[in-house]
């Protein structure tokens, strides 16, 4: 096991190193001169070279990108053109409200993904089965941004049907549960969707290997062939849809913080595009994919300790 983690974490330099040039980039394939376009068209030329200057832009680009990479290893990430601040203090302060929901999302897809899979799976070819299937179909298909403002006015604006402990909050974040309640549903809801279409295609196609019909041949009851031996074998490809879900609502966040106003990464780096704060843009994308590389990690640890049988050497 210890071999293997060493391993992938190697196997993770490269990628570590695309992501650094893509990100790097950020700021070189925009069209026109960057510190003009922060600066603003009425900027004097005066303030475009102090950001030129002040961002390093007049160093041949092989300088800037290595002179990026050794302060970014050292989690110097440059500083923010619109509050001055560094840009790792800017991100500490977002990061664990994007994370917290971004997990509790998974929370809830895993939850009701597993549940709705499985039921699906047991009782295939049947009401329930076809009822979950097209519920799951409407939830994959509601982009997050409509289904947000759906839940504002039905359970915070236009809540008028709901008594006041009940009506939900529609921005912010932490300070209430009815604040957290319509942002995790409504990042979660797709992630839901997939989960249980992919845990029902797993379950159907574990539930009908030999091993299992030898197993109810020796009266042992559906319980226990469901949960004990299908459940934990058609877990695998489950758990790696779930660590890309969790990838996609990092993504995600961005629109869902935008909608209910919520001072999380995603938030951050839209406001940083719109006052075409580069160091930011990149420092938040560079922080995001780090993580996406660390959560696959995890992922692949995991299969081990679902499955012995799995080789990790």
């Amino acid at each position: 096991m210890v071999t293997y983690i060493i391993r992938r974490l190697l196997q993770t330099i490269p990628v570590l190193i695309g992501v650094s040039i893509l990100v790097f980039s950020l700021m070189h394939l925009i069209p026109g001169d960057a510190a003009q376009i922060m600066a603003g068209e009425a900027a004097s030329e005066e303030t475009v070279e102090q950001i030129r200057e002040k961002l390093g832009l007049n160093e041949p680009l092989y300088v800037q990108y290595f002179t990026y990479i050794s302060n970014a290893v050292q989690g110097d990430l440059g500083y923010s053109v619109r509050s001055g601040r560094a840009v790792m203090d800017e991100i500490k302060v977002r990061f664990w409200v994007t994370a917290e929901l971004a997990f509790y999302a998974t929370l809830l897809a895993v939850f009701i993904g597993l549940i709705a899979g499985i039921i699906s799976a047991v009782r295939h070819y049947t009401v329930a089965d076809v009822s979950i299937m097209i519920i799951a179909l409407f939830g994959l298909s509601m982009p997050n941004f409509w289904m947000g403002l759906v839940l504002i006015d039905w359970f915070a604006i236009g809540g008028d049907w709901l008594p006041d402990w009940m009506k939900m909050r529609p921005s912010g974040w932490g300070d209430s549960w009815r604040q957290v309640i319509l942002p995790v549903v409504t990042l979660g809801t797709g992630g839901a969707a997939i989960i249980a279409r992919m845990t029902r295609s797993s379950m159907l196609e574990v539930i009908g290997q030999d091993y299992i019909r030898t197993a109810r041949a020796k009266g042992l009851s559906d319980r226990i062939v469901t949960y004990r031996h299908a459940l934990k074998n058609a877990l695998i490809p489950v758990i790696t849809v779930v660590g890309l879900e969790f990838g996609a609502f990092l993504g995600g966040a961005v629109i869902t913080e935008t909608i209910f106003a919520i001072n999380g990464m995603g938030r951050l780096t839209i406001q940083a595009i719109q006052t075409r704060d580069f160091p930011i843009v990149q420092g938040t994308v560079l922080v995001i994919s780090l993580l996406f590389v660390f959560v696959n990690l995890l992922v692949d640890i995991s299969y081990r300790m679902l499955n012995k049988r799995i080789d990790l050497n």
